[in-house]
């Protein structure tokens, strides 16, 4: 029998702004056709519907509400249509009300889920907030699923009454993200792809505008919503947001890339940002900040390069010549092929959701 989900998150459409489009298309992509009716609801909110990069796809239902009180109130009681209620983790419009509102309208029979995409900054958000939506409605809850976070997220998230935590990480899908000829728009010494923001700005100064000033005759390239007017070495690059379609040729074109951990996740570990397995399915040569349980998912030294700080990274720039910066990234592809595709993360949500689907009945059944 299919199972309808009702999916309330940032947006399924447009990575404008939003890290976690890939995530979701990944997901709910592979998880479709395990016998899933899948309808996502998202606002149309910080102009993202004008930068979509995708229509809506044939395996997913796209509700685009307007981000008003009205519109909010036009989908919150679809939640009692479907056998999944899933509310995200920052859709950035009302999220409070959204929250309550969708698991309030869910049927009693529905598995009611929490899907922190951001789970150590929403962690970070509610501590010694006692009346803290999440914290009063946790409880009531069937599950958590997060992005990551790995033992210290599932540890915070069950003290705080979550029923089950579990972490679904980022993966590969080989459809979308894959080696493609390099593009002379995006050849590099270096590229970093991320979008503006607080918690990693500092990191970005140390782990990429500092490696380009140490080294002024190479090419640094920089893409990614929000740097226009920050202060960087002329030899930076500025090419602001890149679509996903364009993804993989910024991917395969530098001689390697870089993944810069925000400060919440890099503090926790276990959060393999989208981008680490969107620069490894290209074959790029892929460099990172350092964060505990990298090792979970690729090869410090085989698979990946992991620096400490921008010292690190220049040195070891100019050290990798093409044909190392070649084996690592096809080392890296080999890796995510055979264990981080989404096709292998949707079996196990699948497998999630059939468990607390059996509890769920069990329970109206006593």
């Amino acid at each position: 029998m299919t199972k309808k989900i009702a999916f309330y998150g940032s947006s399924l459409l447009s990575s404008y702004w939003n890290g976690a489009a890939t995530y979701y298309r990944g997901i709910l992509r592979a998880l479709a056709p395990h016998g899933y009716e899948i309808t996502f609801y998202e606002p149309d909110a910080f102009d993202r519907q004008s930068h979509r990069d995708i229509e809506p796809p044939p395996w997913c239902n796209v509700v685009v509400y307007p981000a008003t009180p009205e519109g909010l109130r036009s989908v919150i009681p679809k939640a009692a249509l479907a056998d999944v209620v899933v509310k995200a983790s920052g859709v950035g419009f009302a999220d409070d009300e959204l929250l309550a509102g969708t698991m309030a309208a869910a049927r009693g029979d529905a598995v009611r889920i929490w899907w922190d995409v951001d789970a150590p900054a929403t962690l970070a958000e509610i501590d010694g907030d006692a009346g803290h939506v999440l914290r009063r409605i946790l409880p009531d809850l069937d599950l958590v699923l997060t992005y990551g976070g790995g033992p210290p997220v599932v540890a915070a998230y069950r003290s705080l009454g979550a029923p089950d935590c579990i972490p679904v990480y980022n993966a590969l899908d080989p459809s979308t993200h894959h080696p493609v000829q390099q593009d002379g728009r995006f050849e590099a010494e270096l590229g970093f792809l991320g979008n503006r923001l607080p918690d990693r700005e500092r990191r970005v100064e140390e782990f990429f505008i500092r490696p380009a000033a140490l080294m002024p005759d190479h090419r640094f390239i920089l893409g990614g919503s929000g740097w226009a007017d920050k202060d960087c070495p002329r030899n930076v690059a500025k090419i602001g947001h890149v679509p996903t379609s364009a993804h993989n040729a910024f991917n395969c074109s530098p001689r390697a890339v870089l993944n810069i951990n925000r400060d919440s996740m890099a503090s926790t570990g276990f959060s393999p940002p989208t981008r680490v397995f969107e620069a490894a399915g290209a074959g790029a040569c892929l460099m990172t900040d350092a964060w505990t349980g990298i090792e979970m998912f690729l090869t410090p030294g085989e698979e990946v390069l992991v620096v400490r700080d921008g010292t690190d990274v220049a040195e070891a720039l100019r050290m990798l010549d093409p044909v190392r910066a070649h084996a690592i990234g096809q080392a890296a592809l080999r890796r995510v092929l055979k264990e981080h595709t989404y096709d292998q993360r949707a079996i196990e949500v699948d497998q999630i959701l059939g468990r607390a689907l059996a509890t769920k009945s069990e329970e109206l059944a006593a």
